[in-house]
């Protein structure tokens, strides 16, 4: 009786039984490079569909006086951006382009044009350009909130002109804050190893899937593997604000104030829901504040409903929709809970 034995398959193809003259079984293709085709299949794909939309941008600022001249000499920098609407609509940070008297642009073809600053918004780091040129490719915008810690991320820029720069890593950690160059804190910052060099500033962070998820914006001097890039979503946010006003609306107290830590003998006595709030250390004159009644030595604990534990709380309270809105004021004054009625006015300035 004779027993027939079907030959084993293996991973790379080869069937067990199935060998070469020299006796070795037959591998094709090994599990390993299956696995890197596969990433650089992803990364190059994610480049291919963004790459053309990254731009360089090259800025000259306003005149700083140096010492010992009488004439200033004009700052210059450089970052990167990406298109997003085909008639030329640039995304980039805001410490990029601010207080920019010129702006140059550079596509990926080589080709150097003009543009003209939209609007920026230094609380969110965020910036819009446009530029006027022929057969503009627009990148395409994804969600951010979907993204989970261990996602295949690419970062693209154009650092220092070279183009189509490019670095992978994962996302690191979601939902960090850091502190824009106004003082405000930013939320909701993606955090990357995917490295970032000088002059990736206001590139794209782009998805496996090729869409952008967030706007490369800082790293960590003398760390390696943190770097950070602003949601895509507050992105989405920005965008038509810039578009429409040329900065981001926000409403204003007009208060001076500094965060403070209340004992906790005084949170459980008021019954507070967080153990500080904002000293007022000043009042402008004419200010929302002051015809709302605030004082020099005022506890800000509440605004229009929410916990204002410190200046950040005040901050993101202070939004769009608060301007010309009678809202509540919970103040701590001489150890008394007081209610007060303010009317916040349009910022004119970064303050609160």
């Amino acid at each position: 009786m004779t027993i027939e034995v079907a030959p084993l398959r293996l991973l790379g193809g080869a069937e067990v039984g199935d060998e070469t003259r020299s006796g070795v079984a037959s591998t094709d293709a090994a599990p390993d490079s299956v696995l890197f085709d596969a990433y650089s299949a992803a990364v190059v794909g994610a480049v291919e569909r963004v790459g053309p939309s990254v731009v360089h941008l090259a800025v000259r600022g306003a005149a700083t006086a140096e010492r010992g001249r009488r004439r200033g000499r004009p700052s210059e920098g450089s970052g990167s951006g990406f298109v997003f609407t085909p008639d030329g609509f640039v995304l980039t940070n805001s410490h990029v382009v601010h207080r920019a008297e010129s702006i140059k642009c550079t596509l990926p073809d080589g080709t150097t044009m003009a543009a003209e600053l939209v609007g920026d918004d230094p609380d969110t780091d965020l910036a819009v350009v446009r530029v006027h040129g022929p057969a503009l490719v627009a990148a395409p915008l994804g969600e951010s909130r979907a993204l989970r810690p261990g996602q295949l991320v690419i970062a693209i820029g154009n650092p220092l002109g070279f183009q189509a720069t490019v670095t992978a890593g994962v996302v690191s950690a979601l939902g960090r804050t850091m502190r824009a160059e106004s003082g405000r804190l930013i939320d909701g910052i993606i955090q990357t190893d995917a490295a970032l060099n000088p002059g990736n500033s206001g590139g794209p962070l782009v998805s496996s899937r090729g869409e952008v998820i967030g706007v490369n914006t800082a790293v960590i001097q003398g760390a390696q593997g943190i770097c950070f890039a602003i949601p895509i979503d507050t992105a989405r946010f920005v965008i038509p604000r810039l578009i429409r006003d040329g900065r981001v609306r926000r409403s204003w107290l007009g208060v001076v104030g500094q965060t403070i830590q209340l004992s906790r003998r005084r949170a459980a006595l008021e019954h507070l829901a967080a153990a500080g709030g904002v000293l007022v250390t000043g009042v402008e004159r004419g200010s929302p504040a002051e015809r709302g009644g605030l004082r020099e030595g005022d506890i800000i604990i509440g605004l229009a409903g929410e916990v204002v534990s410190g200046i950040d709380d005040l901050q993101r309270v202070l939004t769009e929709e608060r301007i010309g809105e009678r809202v509540e004021s919970v103040v701590l004054r001489e150890g008394r809970r007081t209610s007060l009625l303010v009317v916040p006015a349009d910022a004119s300035r970064s303050q609160v």
